[in-house]
C-alpha cells in the first residue's frame, strides 16, 4: 500500500486541488491505517476488505478518538481506495459500503465584540514581543485567516497601498482586505519591533519569534491563552475562535454571505451559512427580550 502513496498524493494535489493541510491529514490517517492492517498481516491493497476496515474503525472508536477524527479517517480511506480502484490497483473498492459516523454540527464558539476588544488591548506596546502580538491578533481578527496561514505570511504578501494581504493555503491563494486597526498595528510592528526580534538574521516571514525564527502555531497559541486569561475570558479560546468571530461579526453587521465565503476560502457556501443562522438567532433573542408581546 505504501508504494501507492506518491501517486495518491499527486492525485489529491493536482486533481482534487486539496490544500497542504488536507494532504498532510490524509497521509497521517493512512499511515496509521497501514500500521494497523500490517499488524493484522494485511500488507497489500488488494487484500484489504470491508471487514478489516470496519475493524480499524472500531479500533479508532475504542482508542478514544473523537467522532470528527474517526469521520476524517473514513474520508481518508475512502479517497485512497477510490483512487486505487480507479487506477485498477484493486479489484473492488472495500469502502463502498462504509459510512462515516454522523457528526452533530456544533455552533462555533465566538467572542462578543466587547470580549474581542478587551483581548486585542492586552499586548503591552512597550516591548517588541507585545507589539508583534498585537499585530498578529489584529490581523487575525481583520482577515479571518487560519493561524497556519497567518504565520506563513511573507513580506511581499502585504500591500499597504491597497490595504490587503495575500493569504496562501497550498496552491490556493486569496486576497483579503485589511482594516485600519490591523494596518496600524502591522506598520508599528514592522517599523519598530521586527528588526529587534530578527537579531540580525535574514528572513522573509513577517512574524518571527524572539530568536528571529518564523513564529510557530504553538508559540502563538501559548501567547493567546495568556492574553485571554488577562482579558478575563473564561470560555475556551483557540486561534480558530478569531476566524469564527471574524465571520460572525461581519454577518451580524450585514456583510454579504458570498463575500464572507470568499474571504474565508470556503469552497461550499453551506459551510459559511452557519454564521447567518447564528446572526438570525441573535436577532430573535433580542426580539424576544425586547418586544412587549413576544
Amino acid at each position: 500500500m505504501e508504494q501507492i502513496m506518491p501517486d495518491f498524493i499527486t492525485y489529491l494535489t493536482n486533481e482534487r486541488n486539496a490544500s497542504k493541510s488536507t494532504v498532510s491529514s490524509y497521509c497521517r490517517d493512512l499511515q496509521r491505517m497501514f500500521r494497523f492492517l500490517s499488524e493484522k498481516g494485511i500488507k497489500k491493497a488488494k487484500d484489504v476488505t470491508t471487514v478489516s476496515l470496519n475493524a480499524y474503525i472500531l479500533y479508532l472508536e475504542k482508542a478514544g478518538f473523537s467522532i470528527s477524527t474517526v469521520s476524517r479517517n473514513v474520508a481518508s480511506m475512502k479517497a485512497f481506495f477510490h483512487f486505487a480502484f480507479g487506477k485498477r490497483l484493486v479489484d473492488q473498492d472495500p469502502t463502498s459500503t462504509i459510512k462515516a459516523p454522523h457528526i452533530e454540527k456544533k455552533t462555533p464558539g465566538i467572542l462578543t465584540r466587547q470580549q474581542m476588544e478587551s483581548l486585542l488591548e492586552q499586548p503591552a506596546l512597550d516591548t517588541p514581543k507585545g507589539i508583534r502580538d498585537q499585530a498578529m491578533l489584529e490581523l487575525l481578527y481583520a482577515t479571518g485567516m487560519r493561524v497556519t496561514e497567518l504565520i506563513s505570511v511573507q513580506m511581499e504578501d502585504i500591500n499597504f497601498k491597497l490595504d490587503y494581504v495575500v493569504c496562501r493555503d497550498g496552491d490556493k491563494v486569496r486576497v483579503i482586505p485589511m482594516g485600519k486597526k490591523a494596518k496600524e498595528a502591522l506598520i508599528r510592528y514592522l517599523e519598530t519591533a521586527r528588526e529587534q526580534l530578527m537579531k540580525g538574521k535574514k528572513g522573509n516571514y513577517v512574524f518571527v519569534n524572539c530568536f528571529g525564527s518564523p513564529m510557530s502555531r504553538q508559540g502563538f497559541w501559548k501567547n493567546l491563552k495568556e492574553y485571554a486569561q488577562k482579558a478575563g475570558i473564561r470560555e475556551d479560546i483557540t486561534p480558530h475562535t478569531f476566524r469564527h468571530s471574524f465571520a460572525a461579526h461581519l454577518v451580524e453587521n450585514g456583510a454579504d454571505l458570498h463575500d464572507v465565503q470568499e474571504m474565508l476560502g470556503h469552497s461550499d457556501i453551506s459551510t459559511t451559512q452557519i454564521y447567518m443562522a447564528m446572526a438570525v438567532g441573535k436577532v430573535r433573542n433580542s426580539y424576544l427580550k425586547a418586544h412587549p408581546r413576544a
